[in-house]
């Protein structure tokens, strides 16, 4: 089910993702990211829908990477089995004076915390950073 949701390969990363919801600051994990997007693995998933922006803490970076994303779908608890949990899938969203910068910072951090071998196979393509 999974795999029908995702327009690009998605590789496992765990990275801290802060948020705010209400006047309220949540901090959950990522389980997988892409150019295109992330989950975040949470019990309490935003609307479809949402945008909002959240904060990447990855390590080795002095500041976290914002970026904005789109709520696409979401696994409610009721609904989560250990192979999909439950949470939120994140498209990220960009302007155009953005979205080059953005996925070079995805793509740099995929590059990092993967290697160059397995980000080529997820990009179809040797890294450009």
């Amino acid at each position: 089910m999974d795999d029908e949701r995702r327009r690009a390969p998605r590789a496992p990363i765990e990275l801290k993702v802060e948020y705010k919801r209400l006047n309220t600051f949540f901090a959950d994990y990522t389980k997988n990211i892409s150019r295109g997007g992330t989950f975040i693995g949470t019990e309490k998933p935003l609307s479809v829908g949402t945008e909002f922006v959240f904060a990447l803490g990855v390590p080795g970076m002095p500041d976290p990477l914002r970026l904005r994303g789109k709520v696409i779908w979401v696994t409610p608890t009721h609904e989560a089995t250990k192979a999909n949990p439950a949470g939120m899938g994140i498209e990220f969203q960009y302007d155009a004076t953005e979205r080059q910068e953005k996925e070079a910072g995805v793509e740099r951090l995929m590059l990092q915390e993967l290697g160059e071998l397995l980000t080529t196979r997820l990009l179809g393509r040797k890294p450009q950073v």
